[in-house]
């Protein structure tokens, strides 16, 4: 394999593993397993094309100058270091460096990968010749990597499970169980920094407003605990909790404020100012929950009300719920109070 094709190799495997991470955190029902597949695949994809470029460039590492040296030993940390933060949190290994989850190390470490390559393509990259991409080594090479790549994730479940070993035991989307129908025992997390202060029950009210024909505020004591769900929610820090959710259906709340045929989205929000937006259709089948597993909510858990969302990861299970907006066009910007919503 030559250098060229080595390094265009690696930036475009770096690329899909971004774009395949950043998918992830959206990758919540079972129909979304190819993403994780395919993010698997180029992380060792990857850490092969690495062994075959440090086989290359070891003598400038070793005897070059100092700033090739410093780039090239740092770029292989990384890669290392976030190949074997993902196993470790694979394999169930739990350990906190700098009080840093292994999966937020992969994340972080990942993301600075990314954007070091990034840098190199642009000052230091080659265009592709055609010899670079003829010849049947080239192709037989190339095959070969994609091919173990896929072998090697294809059998790591079986042979986890064959071994015993606690990552046979993940989800899909590489989560673990915990507290499982056992109510608010669950593990509580929070988009970034939210934490505000606890809600009065009795002077709560919950806004249904933009496009409906009666705009409502409804007390706690009016959302009756009629419906029930069973439903898994998926947190992208790494645990996933089933639970019995006990609450209203939003299409109800929908049809109750008379939803204008035009409004085609729905924003739902946060007393911190947190939102996520669903289509209609979507939302109408999601749970505003009171309860878990016959107990109130508790306050870290969202109470008095918050979002279940069947499918989608636990950020999008917005918390504190005080707002329902119908609107005619999705809402573009709801990502962007991840920021501010860090801040209440």
């Amino acid at each position: 394999m030559t250098a060229r094709v080595t390094d265009w190799g690696l930036a475009g495997l770096v690329a899909a593993l971004l774009v395949t991470g950043a998918l992830t955190l959206f990758a919540g029902s079972p129909g979304a397993v190819w993403i994780i597949a395919v993010h698997d695949a180029c992380g060792l994809a990857i850490a092969l094309l690495v062994i075959i470029k440090l086989r290359r460039v070891w003598p400038r590492l070793v005897r070059g100058a100092l700033r090739a040296q410093v780039a090239g030993i740092g770029a292989s940390l990384a890669v290392v270091g976030c190949f074997v933060a993902g196993f470790l949190w694979s394999q169930g290994v739990v350990v906190a460096p700098a009080g840093y989850s292994l999966l937020s190390w992969h994340d972080g470490l990942g993301a600075i990968l990314a954007i070091a390559v990034a840098v190199h393509m642009m000052v230091r990259a080659k265009r592709l010749r055609r010899r670079d991409l003829a010849g049947r080594r080239q192709f037989l090479t190339a095959t070969g990597l994609a091919g173990f790549a896929v072998l090697a994730w294809r059998v790591q479940r079986p042979v986890e499970a064959l071994l015993a070993l606690k990552g046979a035991r993940r989800r899909f989307t590489g989560s673990y169980e915990a507290g499982s129908f056992a109510g608010n025992a669950f593990p509580s997390t929070s988009w970034v920094a939210d934490n505000p202060a606890a809600i009065d029950p009795t002077s709560y009210r919950l806004r249904v407003e933009g496009l409906v024909a009666h705009p409502l505020a409804i007390s706690l004591g009016d959302l009756a605990a009629a419906d029930e769900l069973v439903a898994t929610l998926d947190c992208t820090g790494g645990f996933y909790s089933t639970q019995r959710w006990y609450g209203v259906r939003l299409g109800w709340l929908l049809d109750l404020a008379g939803a204008d045929p035009s409004a085609r989205h729905v924003t739902v929000g946060s007393v911190t100012g947190y939102r996520w937006s669903f289509g209609i259709q979507h939302a109408r089948g999601l749970l505003l929950a009171t309860h878990v597993t016959g107990a109130p909510l508790s306050h870290d858990h969202g109470a008095p009300v918050r979002l279940v969302a069947p499918g989608a990861r636990g950020f999008q299970w917005v918390k504190w719920v005080t707002r329902i907006e119908l609107r005619r066009d999705p809402d573009l910007t709801a990502p962007l109070s991840t920021v501010w919503s860090s801040f209440i």
